[in-house]
């Protein structure tokens, strides 16, 4: 054989671990061979009677890995070894190593979890903690545990923690370490220029390299915007390059052309995003550039949508990267940062597991028939938060009753190989005979780029639609099969005559909590029905849409920006979704009464609103308690409260009024809409929920008014600082000797002048008489001339006469 890989050195250890156990963790670094040997070397053995599977993260390495390995056995693809992507397969009756993407393996073994006729489960890669790479594992090995105790299963992977996935697959299970044959790296740190843009210090550092090194060279940048914008800077630095993008957007051929060299032996600029990390080996390439950028997707909870973030590339990928310049040689990897910053990098980036929307992943295990993912064998197991958010979608969705187990129309949507969301579309539209529409539809938003850019989907579907490109074609294809799978599936339930309904509303049906409502006049802010709030750029020709259903937004939850949607009518909603459309009865406070309305809603947007004419009584009354107690010192009568609490009567306070409202409030407020309720019926109200030794307790320790030796009467005051108090004219004081007293407290007597003006405050009267009395007097006396002022008050009968008027009388 004339390839010579490091991996073949360990491989008598693997195949014997094998033959003893089921399982195996192999770890090699990157270009010792694992990828594109291993698989080949299990043919042979005796425990091997089916297919090998090898599964692959991206749809790019499987196919690469493939052909690589049908190219060292000699042979074309869909021979001995085959392939099978979404969007490309070869295989035969004689294939017996396939290479399948992640996602594909995990329908394969949701279909059949005896998984029959294969024998090895490879799965490569597996340090990235892809979704789909976790979930398959785990049903992998549930099904090696249950159903297959001869499965082997494998973990391959250049970086991964080995002893952590050995202990997954079992406590015995072997180890096997390659130290693979690296050649010499040199890492030149070119350090980081935030005023330059990334495309720009790319370009510079890729200009940098083709001067002074050897070789096609590697750059890495995080999305397809900053590739086509570093080509575009190439273009006018280096016109004689040969310049290919590589990502998942490009067609094969053209990732064949970035992987392969250059056949008439030009030299190679090949601008990747992180497909190009792991598995792919590219020949010829000796020089990496890397942005120091990773882009990934993350599941924003609250917003109910997955964006695309921006991070700082960790440790490992970086590791990863650099790797690729020293597979067939000695290479050179630049460095867009500086060295020292390097350790302050996260070492891996997070599995899938806590950023993605577990929503597939959910359904798959109920369709697994497992309810509580705990169950399974995890490396992370699934947060619980998230496992809620995806149960509610799936609910929504009608895939998940409320015990979570798999409904008929949950097998319906498992049925398809892609997300709910998008089966539901199409499903929908298989029941009205728009399967075909509908699965374009979801397919544009999972294939980014397709039909190009641009918000309105529509316009991206009838510019697809024209594409006659051979990824185009390919698409086409596969939404035709994801079509005729939706009609298999609906059967009978199909639709057989009618209209087919708009664009918006197959969308709407995968999607019915983004169905939005313009808010404003330029149309910049929405509201959808989910209770998000979203927002597009004026300059969209959807702004002028009242209605719009988001397939895709970009952003945080609150304000996230519309990237993906199609407008909608309302007359659509009422005539395609009735059933999402509810009549009830709103009532709303104005901030000072309730009003009743009548309202048509789909969920957080309002359709339609008028005045109820016969609005729920009880309801109204039941908002007005729950308005009166969230402030009730503004309701309740301060006074008598005050006076129950100083009495020390139970009965009257907070706590207990509030839970036993629905007995003394409500009846007041039957036929109101405020709480502008007489003083008199409240204390009455709240008077009759007291029994008699209360009342009792209540008038004799804390009675409502004080009397005077005049006859006068005075309301006593609870509420102040300096309780029990009254105000009171001094002359009706006269003749009284000893204090005044509430309960065993002496009554604080405000005392004031004939013109109600303060004097003083005293809880001594007797002391007061014989104190400062006298000054007081004076003052008077000089101010108030016509009335009495004795010298020895406590003598003198009281009166509130003046000094004439008091004289008659007692003449």
């Amino acid at each position: 054989m004339s390839y010579d890989l490091p991996i073949y050195s360990v491989l008598p250890d693997l195949l014997a671990a094998l033959r003893k156990q089921t399982g195996a963790v192999l770890v090699a670094p990157p270009g010792a061979g694992k990828t594109t040997a291993v698989a080949p070397a299990l043919i042979g053995e005796e425990w091997c009677t089916g297919t090998i599977i090898l599964t692959s993260p991206r749809r790019v390495a499987a196919r690469a890995a493939a052909e690589r390995m049908a190219e060292m056995l000699g042979e074309k693809p869909g021979e001995t070894i085959g392939y099978l992507t979404r969007l490309d397969s070869k295989r035969s009756s004689r294939t017996q190593v396939l290479v399948v993407t992640e996602a594909i393996f995990v329908n394969t073994i949701l279909a059949d979890p005896e998984l029959t006729g294969i024998s090895a489960v490879l799965f490569d890669e597996a340090h990235e903690r892809h979704l789909d790479s976790d979930l398959g594992l785990a049903l992998a090995l549930e099904s090696r545990g249950v159903l297959r105790e001869d499965l082997r299963v494998l973990v391959m992977s250049a970086t991964i923690d080995g002893a952590r996935f050995a202990q997954l697959l079992g406590q015995d299970t072997a180890i096997v370490e390659s130290e693979g044959g690296a050649y010499p790296l040199r890492i030149e740190w070119l350090g980081s220029s935030p005023q330059l843009p990334v495309e720009d210090a790319v370009a510079q550092a890729v200009a940098t390299a083709w001067r002074e090194e050897d070789g096609d060279i590697l750059a890495f940048l995080p999305g397809v915007r900053e590739i086509e914008r570093v080509r575009e800077r190439l273009e006018t630095r280096l016109p004689s390059a040969l310049t290919l993008p590589l990502h998942g957007q490009v067609d094969p051929a053209g990732q064949r052309a970035a992987i392969r060299r250059d056949p008439a032996g030009h030299r190679r600029i090949v601008l990747a995003t992180a497909i190009a990390e792991t598995s792919l080996t590219l020949d010829g390439v000796t020089v990496v550039v890397d942005a120091g950028l990773s882009r990934r997707a993350e599941f924003d909870r609250a917003a109910g949508t997955t964006h695309l973030v921006t991070h700082r590339a960790s440790q490992a990928a970086a590791a990863q990267r650099a790797g690729r310049a020293a597979r067939q040689g000695p290479g050179v990897a630049y460095r867009l940062w500086e060295e020292g910053g390097h350790g302050g990098r996260q070492p891996y980036d997070p599995p899938e597991m806590v950023t993605a929307d577990l929503a597939p992943l959910v359904l798959g295990l109920a369709q697994w028939g497992t309810v509580d993912p705990a169950s399974l064998q995890w490396l992370d197991p699934p947060p619980v938060a998230s496992v809620s958010a995806a149960r509610s979608t799936l609910e929504a969705l009608g895939a998940l009753d409320s015990e979570g187990r798999i409904t008929a129309r949950g097998e319906q949507l498992a049925g398809l190989p892609l997300d709910p969301r998008g089966a539901a579309t199409i499903l929908f539209g298989a029941g009205h005979g728009a399967e075909a529409q509908a699965a374009q539809i979801a397919l544009l938003l999972q294939e980014r780029g397709l039909g190009g850019r641009g918000e309105d989907l529509e316009a991206r579907l009838s510019r697809w639609k024209a594409d006659r490109s051979a990824r185009a074609e390919a698409s086409r294809k596969l939404a035709g099969r994801w079509a005729r799978s939706a009609r298999g599936l609906i059967g009978a339930q199909a639709a057989q005559n009618g209209d087919e309904p708009p664009l918006g509303i197959l969308l709407a049906a995968g999607r019915p909590e983004f169905i939005a409502k313009r808010r404003d006049a330029s149309g910049e802010n929405w509201i959808a029905a989910g209770g998000r709030g979203f927002v597009l750029d004026t300059a969209s020709p959807l702004a002028r849409a009242q209605f719009l259903v988001v397939g895709d937004a970009q952003g945080q939850a609150k304000g996230a920006r519309i990237t993906a949607a199609i407008a909608l009518e309302e007359a659509d909603l009422e005539r395609w979704l009735p059933d999402r459309i509810e009549r009830r009865q709103v009532l709303r406070w104005t901030g000072d009464r309730v009003e009743a309305l009548l309202e048509r809603r789909l969920g957080a947007i309002t359709l339609a609103r008028g005045p109820d004419p016969t609005p729920d009584a009880q309801a109204i009354v039941d908002m007005l308690v729950d308005k009166a107690l969230e402030n009730p010192a503004e309701l309740l009568p301060a006074e008598l409260l005050a006076r129950a609490s100083y009495a020390g009567v139970e009965g009257l306070a907070s706590v207990g009024l509030a839970q036993t409202a629905d007995l003394w409030l409500a009846p007041l407020l039957q036929g109101r809409r405020d709480l502008n309720l007489p003083k008199g019926k409240l204390v009455d109200a709240l008077l009759g929920q007291l029994d008699w030794d209360s009342r009792q307790r209540l008038d004799r320790l804390a009675p409502r008014e004080f009397t005077s030796p005049a006859g006068t009467t005075h309301r006593i005051d609870y509420t102040g600082d300096d309780t029990p108090s009254v105000e009171v004219r001094v002359q009706a004081l006269f003749g009284l000797e000893r204090h005044p007293v509430v309960g065993d407290t002496p009554l604080l007597l405000k005392l004031t002048s004939p013109a109600g003006r303060p004097i003083q405050s005293t809880r001594d009267l007797p002391g007061f008489w014989r104190g400062s009395w006298t000054d007081v007097r004076k003052d008077m006396k000089g101010r108030y001339p016509k009335h009495r002022w004795p010298e020895e008050p406590w003598a003198e009968k009281p009166s509130l006469k003046t000094k004439n008027a008091f004289s008659r009388s007692e003449g």
